[in-house]
């Protein structure tokens, strides 16, 4: 049980921290979004976390090479990541910023179905509860959108983002059961990630100073860190319990606004942030009581081993 609890409070910690990772290199991609295509942020910060990956590869403590017992699971992974960013990205394109982030919402939700239909770990009822509360603050999170022109691709192409970055997810923690290499893990998705944008980039190439090269650096950085840190969590923690602690970005961003910019939100935004956080809890809570049966195995996703 004290295995359990360390476990399941590291994973959160983990979590924590990569929001704070992730708020970040959000604000840098907001900064080069309008200035260059995708396929031109993509390949670069691709081929930089993989460079980062290799770097960490050659510290002392680190150094395990880059095998996987879980090829077909991890081609997956690389697969649903690459549809995952393009989607998202072209997401945030066609709707507008609050529309993306109910579909972000929705990610726990699909992260407790893809538990029991693919890693065959139950999610108790309870946890189900949680989940639609864990939902439901987002909604009183996001500003209230006065209306306008509503896209059905754009909800298409959300609703295909959210369940391929469940499903990377969901990848990662199946691989976890089987490896403990992290690195891999960031490294085989941003390399395919990085190759599919190298086709595309003869054609959308911009030159760079070097100012921005700097600020494309520090964006892959930060992302190598969240992405390292988020494989790790998946190992520890369920990827239900995971997804809603995700959310604490949306804190991030409330608090980086209201410090730096003098942008206060809403009372309403206040409520949803204290929902989402016990729903979270709640969650990691959930992780201490003892496991559930494991599903019948029949009809599970067949990867490796």
């Amino acid at each position: 049980m004290a295995c359990s609890r360390n476990q399941a409070l590291g994973g959160a910690m983990l979590v924590v921290a990569y929001t704070g990772l992730i708020a970040s290199a959000d604000g840098i991609t907001k900064l080069l979004a309008g200035q260059y295509a995708a396929a031109q942020l993509y390949a670069l910060s691709g081929a930089m976390v993989a460079g980062f990956c290799l770097l960490a590869d050659r510290m002392p403590r680190q150094r395990g090479g880059f095998r996987t017992r879980c090829p077909r699971a991890m081609a997956l992974r690389s697969v649903a990541t690459l549809i995952a960013a393009v989607c998202f990205f072209y997401a945030f394109r066609l709707l507008p910023f609050a529309e993306v982030f109910v579909f972000i919402g929705l990610m726990p939700l699909l992260a407790g179905a893809m538990s029991g239909l693919v890693l065959k770990e139950p999610v108790r009822p309870a946890a189900w509860i949680a989940l639609l509360a864990g939902f439901a603050g987002v909604l009183f999170l996001l500003p209230h959108n006065d209306g306008g022109a509503h896209s059905g691709w754009g909800h298409l192409i959300a609703f295909g983002a959210v369940v391929s970055g469940t499903f990377s997810m969901t990848m990662a923690r199946f691989i976890g059961r089987y490896e403990s290499n992290a690195l891999a893990q960031v490294l085989y998705p941003n390399l395919t990630l990085c190759g599919a944008m190298l086709v595309v980039l003869p054609f959308v190439w911009v030159p760079m100073p070097l100012a921005d090269v700097a600020w494309a650096a520090a964006y892959a950085f930060l992302l190598f860190g969240a992405r390292w840190l988020l494989v790790v969590a998946l190992r520890l923690l369920a990827s239900y319990a995971v997804t809603p602690l995700m959310n604490l970005q949306f804190i991030w961003m409330a608090v980086i606004g209201a410090v730096f910019f003098g942008e206060f939100p809403p009372a309403s935004t206040y409520l949803g942030g204290a929902i989402v956080i016990l729903s979270g809890l709640y969650l990691v809570w959930d992780q201490f009581g003892p496991p559930m049966p494991r599903l019948r195995t029949s009809g599970q996703l067949q990867t490796d081993p």
